[in-house]
This record gives structure tokens, C-alpha cells and sequence, in this order.
């Protein structure tokens, strides 16, 4: 029976200087998405899923298994959403911005609103919604996945008091603004070119 690893993240286990430090990525990435993959291999013995794909887990499990299925796929995601370096939107995601939000800083602008305001645990995330042919941002709560609503995701940020209190303590709005800044928006565009985006 196949069974599901940590993925390697994509920079230093180190951190990302000036963004999130070694203690951070210890417990968020060692301890807390190496949780969820640990307890997801334990509820796969029996539970019909066997040889699953991680995705297919995110659209059809249900209660604990997909919790923790879609924990695993979100921590992976919003990894490899992450540059140590800061860069800029590729020229496809441009045109997004500048069609659907105006310019750049009315799209943080909404970004920051929703991930700052979620109530509780989840996440934020940049989706394709392809039934509209449109970008938009959306708040998921706890281990919620916006592929069970059809949407596309691009991107994604961990509002998880676990992703920032170590080295944010409890101010979601100072890391958002650190995160905003270590975007992978190489990644992104790959994405966009990956589910053939077109406006």
C-alpha cells in the first residue's frame, strides 16, 4: 500500500531570512505538517482510499482522512508558493491584476483584508475560478480546500496561528506583510500556464 512522505521544501530548512525563522520552519514544517502526514498514513488502512492519489483524498474523503489529506496538500502548496528572493508577477498574472483588481495595490489591498480577518484557522488563497473566467481571492476555513468547490488554486496563505506566532507572536497582519514580500510568483504564473488561463 503506498503511503505519503514529507515533501523537501523548496529552500533552506534554515528559513527564509527577514521572513520566517529555523524555529519556525522546526516546528511548522517538522512538526506540524510531518503531524499531518504521519496521522494521514495511519487512517489509510482500511479506509477505501488506498493508492489515492493526495489530491483525490482532498475531493472525496471525508472527516478525519480528509483533514488531514488536505493539511498535507495545503502545507505543500503554500511551501511552494514561497521564494526566499522577492519577485514579481509574471506577465500573465499582471494582466490578471490590472483586469480584475485595477493595480497592484488594490489587490493586496483585498489579499491583506481577507487574510487578516479570518476568523479563527485556515487559510487565504489566489484561485482561478474557471466557471466565471476570473481571479479572486477566498478565505477557506481549518483544513478546507477550494478545489472541492471547482476553483483553481494559484496560491496560498497559512493563517494558522502556528505558521507566524513563533516569530510574529500574535500579529497576523506583520507576518501577512513579511509574506507578501517572499511570493513565488514564478510559480504562479507556472500554474496559470499549467490550467491553460486565458483572458
Amino acid at each position: 500500500m503506498a503511503s505519503f512522505t514529507l515533501r523537501e521544501l523548496p529552500f533552506s530548512k534554515q528559513g527564509i531570512p527577514g521572513f520566517l525563522s529555523a524555529e519556525t520552519i522546526e516546528f511548522h514544517y517538522g512538526k506540524h505538517h510531518q503531524g499531518y502526514v504521519n496521522k494521514l498514513n495511519e487512517l489509510l488502512p482500511g479506509s477505501g482510499f488506498e493508492g489515492s492519489s493526495l489530491e483525490d483524498l482532498v475531493l472525496k474523503a471525508q472527516g478525519a482522512l480528509f483533514n488531514n489529506a488536505a493539511q498535507v496538500w495545503n502545507h505543500d502548496f503554500y511551501w511552494l508558493g514561497l521564494s526566499p528572493s522577492p519577485q514579481k508577477p509574471g506577465p500573465m498574472m499582471q494582466k490578471l491584476i490590472n483586469m480584475f483588481w485595477g493595480n497592484e495595490a488594490s489587490f493586496r489591498k483585498e489579499f491583506e483584508q481577507k487574510a487578516t480577518t479570518l476568523f479563527g484557522s485556515g487559510w487565504c488563497g489566489l484561485v482561478w475560478n474557471p466557471s466565471h473566467k476570473r481571479t479572486e481571492i477566498v478565505q477557506t476555513s481549518n483544513a478546507e480546500n477550494p478545489m472541492r468547490q471547482g476553483l483553481v488554486p494559484l496560491l496560498t496563505c497559512d493563517v494558522w496561528e502556528h505558521a507566524y506566532y513563533i516569530d510574529y507572536r500574535n500579529s497576523r497582519p506583520n507576518y501577512f506583510a513579511k509574506w507578501w514580500d517572499h511570493i513565488n510568483w514564478d510559480f504562479v504564473e507556472s500554474l496559470l500556464k499549467k490550467h491553460n488561463v486565458t483572458v
